[in-house]
């Protein structure tokens, strides 16, 4: 099958009918329906039934098309890439990390690095929390973490950058919102988002507020849902600062406790190129000099 057929497929997906699928594609309705048989010969499964009132999709064409969709998408991300690496840089350091608030100082440490650089093209790879897949299989050069997650995968080293606070986050017409720090006290008879993938650190420090007894909680299936959750009023949340965006209407406060996440970069021990080592030195510069909080 080549990527003729894949978008074929998908625009009969799309359509669930054949002669609209033809007219979008281009084709005739004969030949979008050769090629839809001649694709599923080579499948050796139905994707399509034909019957006289149009198609229906079979659950494992559904299934397939969910495949291709995705495949389609990353393949589009591959060539644009390309397209950017070709004729202008001779490599690229890919980094991996979930919010484009994780790494607050990577564009400042981008532009010295490409002062000294010019011919490298570093390219932020953004992904679920968590999920090191991508770099564990060598689709990132280097992963933005906590301390610990990867120390135990074999060849990888962590490079430290910044230590990151607890705040809470709350809307900024809230009463706690002109506070200049909160402590768990302060949290009586409040709702606390909890859960969404928190870290255990996290984890931790949200079980010892809901444990004094006068304060609810509310579980929120991830972070983006926990922020929609605080922006309704619903409730407040605690969470890592370097997840602090710059997003209107929120007001984070730092949260009086010692915990403290230990942010890292991980690296490849195999991977020798002088221009990520200088990189990795660069974000170390730039983090150890910052003054903000984090």
């Amino acid at each position: 099958m080549d990527t003729k057929q894949m978008d074929y497929i998908l625009e009969i997906r799309r359509t669930m009918n054949m002669n609209r699928a033809a007219d979008a594609l281009g084709v005739s309705q004969p030949t979008l329906s050769y090629q839809l048989k001649q694709v599923e010969s080579e499948l050796g499964f139905e994707i399509f039934r034909r019957n006289g009132r149009g198609i229906s999709i079979t659950p494992a064409g559904e299934q397939f098309c969910t495949f291709l969709f995705n495949m389609r998408i990353e393949m589009r991300k591959a060539v644009e890439q390309c397209q950017n690496i070709s004729g202008h840089f001779r490599e690229d350091i890919r980094i991996g990390l979930p919010e484009r608030s994780a790494l607050r100082l990577l564009p400042k440490a981008v532009r010295r690095f490409s002062e000294e650089y010019p011919e490298v093209l570093v390219t932020p790879v953004f992904h679920q929390y968590g999920d090191f897949s991508m770099f564990l299989s060598g689709g990132t050069d280097l992963e933005f973490s906590e301390m610990g997650y990867l120390e135990k995968s074999p060849g990888v080293k962590e490079e430290h950058l910044f230590f990151s606070r607890i705040y809470l986050i709350t809307r900024d017409d809230d009463l706690l919102a002109t506070r200049e720090k909160v402590a768990e006290e302060d949290l009586s008879g409040r709702m606390l988002m909890v859960g969404g993938g928190s870290p255990p650190q996290l984890e931790a420090v949200q079980q010892r507020v809901i444990a004094r007894g006068d304060v609810g909680f509310y579980n929120s299936h991830d972070h983006d849902t926990t922020m929609v959750n605080v922006a309704v009023g619903r409730g407040v949340c605690l969470s890592p600062g370097f997840l602090k965006g710059d997003d209107p209407g929120y007001r984070w406060i730092p949260f009086d406790c010692p915990e403290r996440f230990n942010c890292v970069l991980c690296r490849k021990e195999d991977d020798t190129r002088d221009s990520v080592g200088r990189f990795i030195e660069i974000m170390k510069e730039e983090y150890g000099r910052y003054t903000g909080y984090l």
